[in-house]
């Protein structure tokens, strides 16, 4: 299996060069950030409810102050007519009084309780005329009113119910030319009214009630249609990451039109600079291999092959094959899921590789075993998982004795879009050293010379699983041999 073998600072170099132009990518939000947002349908559903609900109760609030004003204007209305009519109605006495004419005054003046009332009250304290409605109810008018003044006042009858009264002090010259200063007074109950109001009140808050449930019921459905085409973005945005498809559609309205154009070039320039970037290191790698190649030849040849500088040079010469050949491992491989991709399955990946394999290897009778979940799909490139797997695999069946096993499994996760994934390939070979776990995963490490390989497998399998968003983990298997986890968490 792969193990140490000392890399020089070159190489380091090297490696470092080819990352950071393979490897740039901006950082992804957090999963937390994203629990944290909410539907753009749910905050403009709860906004407008708010916002109606206010709006409703300050319009019942100005209704019921409309209805208590013009209610009140209508009684202080009612209470002057009943004033005049009764200052009509009054014929004077030779004994000084004042007393409506019977056949003038009001007829509920003379029912007691009818919810009526009146007095004339002579201001030097001889006797008055109140009406028969009075009776029981222990209503005081007031006495201070002054001469030409009209007083309305709020009343409270002696059963603590509310009347409101109206007061006129006036003169009054009889037939022997004798004045006197006489206070008409008028009241009216308020028990009517305020069963007036609060059947208004009940009636208002039923209407609007209604109203508003018609509205907030009306609501999601005029958000629904508004929110439509951002709806459908999401929706093609979700294609393009299934690989469905590869741009978003046309026919959105002209809010979001920047939006759509934008998001389509930006994605072909992705697709465009993808490709351009591995085609060119490819093709930079390819070029190398074929000088490096003649290189190799030309230091194998008798006239050289003896010479000690042949020998460093071959070396070196080695190295550099080493690098060009991860390179290009590392250019057939994305590193990382990009927008659209199709989700690759998992079991015919792993199917295509047993059965590879088992043809390489089919001298050694080594049995493999699948323990694939149903369902297990790898969002990336094809190329990434093919290469991740068969790496490790091709690794598990160079070192087992006789059996190797791969199990894959979804890791799933509350609120995310899609599912993780867990690859686990175990042989029941001689295993890894714990101490050389973390150093079988750098570039040229290798355990043992003998067994073929260049020993950069694994640590382009680290490489794209690191890209991917993905851990590698390296323990020992129930089997014996090594187990190695990959993890790729939910999104």
């Amino acid at each position: 299996m792969p193990g140490p073998r000392r890399v020089s600072a070159a190489d380091r170099h090297a490696e470092a060069q080819g990352q950071a132009i393979a490897g740039q990518r901006l950082p992804k939000p957090g999963r937390q950030q994203l629990m944290k947002s909410q539907s753009l349908r749910t905050r403009l559903l709860v906004s407008v409810s708010v916002l109606l609900t206010i709006f409703i109760a300050i319009a019942m609030v100005i209704l019921d102050f409309g209805f208590r004003e013009l209610s009140d204007r209508e009684m202080r209305r009612r209470l002057e007519v009943q004033l005049l009519a009764l200052i009509s109605a009054s014929d004077d006495h030779i004994s000084g009084e004042l007393q409506p004419a019977a056949q003038l005054a009001e007829t509920r003046f003379k029912n007691p309780g009818s919810g009526l009332y009146a007095e004339i009250f002579r201001t030097d304290g001889r006797a008055s005329w109140r009406s028969n409605s009075l009776a029981g109810t222990g209503l005081d008018f007031p006495r201070d009113v002054l001469q030409g003044e009209r007083r309305i006042k709020q009343l409270r009858r002696s059963d603590g119910a509310a009347v409101l009264a109206a007061s006129l002090r006036i003169e009054w010259e009889f037939d022997d030319t004798a004045t006197y200063s006489f206070i008409y007074s008028v009241a009216e109950d308020l028990t009517p009214y305020f069963a007036q109001l609060y059947t208004f009140r009940l009636y208002s808050l039923g209407f609007f009630a209604v109203l508003m449930a018609l509205l907030l019921g009306v609501l999601p459905a005029i958000l629904r249609r508004l929110l439509e085409p951002l709806r459908r973005v999401e929706q093609e945005i979700e294609a393009i990451e299934a690989g469905r498809t590869t741009e978003v559609g046309a026919g959105y309205p002209r809010e979001l039109l920047g939006i759509t154009s934008n998001l389509n070039t930006l994605l072909r320039g992705e697709r465009e600079r993808l490709t351009r970037y591995r085609n060119t290191l490819g093709n930079l790698a390819h070029s190398f291999k074929t000088p490096l190649a003649v290189m190799r030849n030309l230091l194998s040849t008798e006239q050289l092959r003896d010479l000690p500088l042949a020998r460093q040079l071959d070396e070196q010469v080695g190295r550099m094959d080493d690098i060009v050949k991860y390179q290009l491992k590392r250019a057939a491989a994305s590193g990382g899921s990009g927008l659209g991709t199709a989700p690759v399955d998992v079991a015919a990946v792993a199917e295509s590789l047993r059965g590879a394999l088992l043809k390489v290897y089919a001298a050694r009778h080594i049995r493999c075993e699948l323990s694939i979940a149903e369902g297990c799909l790898f969002f990336g490139d094809q190329e990434d998982l093919t290469e991740v797997a068969g790496n490790l695999l091709d690794n598990a069946f160079k070192w087992a004795r006789s059996l190797v096993r791969f199990t894959a499994r979804k890791i799933a996760k509350s609120g995310a879009r899609r599912d993780g994934l867990q690859l686990v390939i175990e042989d029941d070979g001689p295993g890894i050293p714990e101490a050389e776990r973390d150093r079988v995963l750098d570039r040229g490490a290798r355990l043992d010379e003998r067994v073929s390989g260049q020993g950069i497998g694994l640590s382009v399998v680290r490489e794209l699983v690191q890209l991917n968003g993905g851990s590698i983990h390296i323990a020992a298997s129930d089997l014996g041999g090594a187990r190695i986890e990959i993890s790729l968490p939910p999104v």
